[in-house]
């Protein structure tokens, strides 16, 4: 089957949506399937060497919304040379596009929506409006011609239920996951630790994910300070990439705190950096405002460790089912009862949550599952098409 994904951006530093698409993608190929990503990135972008799917850049693409002319002529001419099609991100100029550009096309396509329907974002009442306003004229008939509108929860489709009017289109929940940890752990933690010195012989805590308000990456560091405070022994890691110029002002709040001494910033983490970090820590925390999914915390699962995450993570519910982690609300007291009830575990029930993580990862969060629900999905929309 060859497979066609459009983003806005294939930057890996862009997170959850191109990383489930890089994850399910290489194992698609495995399986014998050509899978593609069109991006709007613009010509030879940094990334583009070791890229290990096909990519077509384009652009780049304007704004925040990334709108690019030439995408809708490039469907118009390259869609029927595919045989299944998947736009990410309502919102983007890459799911308008897909409008216009597959209106004649003989391919089927599917849109996920990647969170993107919740009410977290309603809290810009100005971008709200013009949503109102884009939904109706250009993005609702997308939807409604796509075989189906895809979700990778439960809570995602529930949540993001009558949002805009009309709400017309086949909904799709979909098994969502990555392919885990890959690797000698107990090499790439040492060679982490080497790195890091400072770490070693100390409790990790850790957070990886991108640096951005959305995360709770501030409500973190003033946790980290009221709970360990006055514990010399457990250290904190924020890793991910800045993208708000954000860090300067974490580091103060960790001055105020009184933890600016016990926080590592090692940026952007990749590769066996990215596992020796996951290898190192004790458990992962992720006090976000709003995930649709969280590959990361699914990646922490697989490398078993419990996860510290708040109820707008949106498989918390599949989390605490499998006594694989701890929830709280994503407030400043959420975030501080995460990281005390952790430390309420003592020594022996923190040991026993870590004994669940990796089963809840392959129960739920596998990439095969993942990818066995989207040629599903793929193989029906192919023969509803014919």
């Amino acid at each position: 089957m060859k497979i066609l994904h459009v983003i806005r951006s294939a930057d890996p530093k862009e997170g959850g949506p191109i990383e489930g698409i890089l994850q399910r993608g290489q194992r698609l190929q495995e399986l014998g399937h050509e899978v593609t990503v069109v991006a709007l990135d613009g010509p030879n972008p940094a990334y583009a060497d070791g890229f290990p799917l096909n990519l077509v850049s384009l652009g780049p693409g304007q704004g925040i919304y990334g709108h690019c002319a030439d995408l809708a002529p490039w469907l118009v001419a390259h869609s029927d040379e595919f045989d299944f099609i998947s736009g990410h991100g309502i919102w983007q100029q890459g799911v308008a596009s897909m409008g216009s550009g597959l209106k004649n096309s003989r391919t089927p396509y599917v849109v996920w929506t990647h969170g993107m329907l919740d009410p977290w974002f309603d809290e810009n009442k100005l971008k709200r409006l013009k949503k109102m306003i884009y939904w109706p004229r250009f993005l609702a008939p997308v939807l409604e011609r796509a075989h189906a509108v895809m979700f990778t929860t439960e809570e995602e489709r529930r949540l993001a239920k009558n949002r805009f009017r009309p709400y017309r289109f086949r909904q799709q929940v979909v098994a969502y996951g990555t392919r885990g940890i890959v690797g000698d752990a107990d090499a790439m933690r040492a060679a982490f630790l080497q790195e890091f010195p400072e770490l070693q012989g100390k409790r990790v805590l850790l957070f990886l994910s991108r640096v951005h308000p959305k995360k709770g990456c501030d409500l973190l560091v003033r946790a980290f300070g009221e709970v360990y405070g006055q514990n010399p022994d457990v250290m904190l890691v924020v890793a991910g990439p800045d993208q708000v110029n954000w860090i300067e002002t974490l580091r103060s709040e960790a001055q105020a705190a009184g933890v600016a001494d016990r926080i590592v910033w090692p940026g952007m983490l990749k590769g066996e950096r990215k596992w020796g970090a996951r290898a190192a820590a004790e458990a992962f925390v992720l006090p976000s405002h709003q995930e649709n999914f969280g590959i990361v915390v699914a990646e922490a699962l697989s490398a078993g460790k419990p996860t510290l995450i708040s109820d707008k993570v949106n498989i918390w519910r599949e989390v605490i089912a499998a006594k694989a982690g701890v929830v709280a609300p994503d407030t400043q007291a959420g975030a501080t009862q995460l990281l005390r009830d952790w430390e309420s575990l003592g020594a022996e029930g923190r040991e026993a949550m870590s004994q669940q993580a990796r089963p809840c990862f392959e129960e739920h969060f596998s990439v095969e599952g993942s990818v066995r629900d989207f040629l599903a999905v793929a193989e029906a929309a192919i023969k509803a098409k014919k």
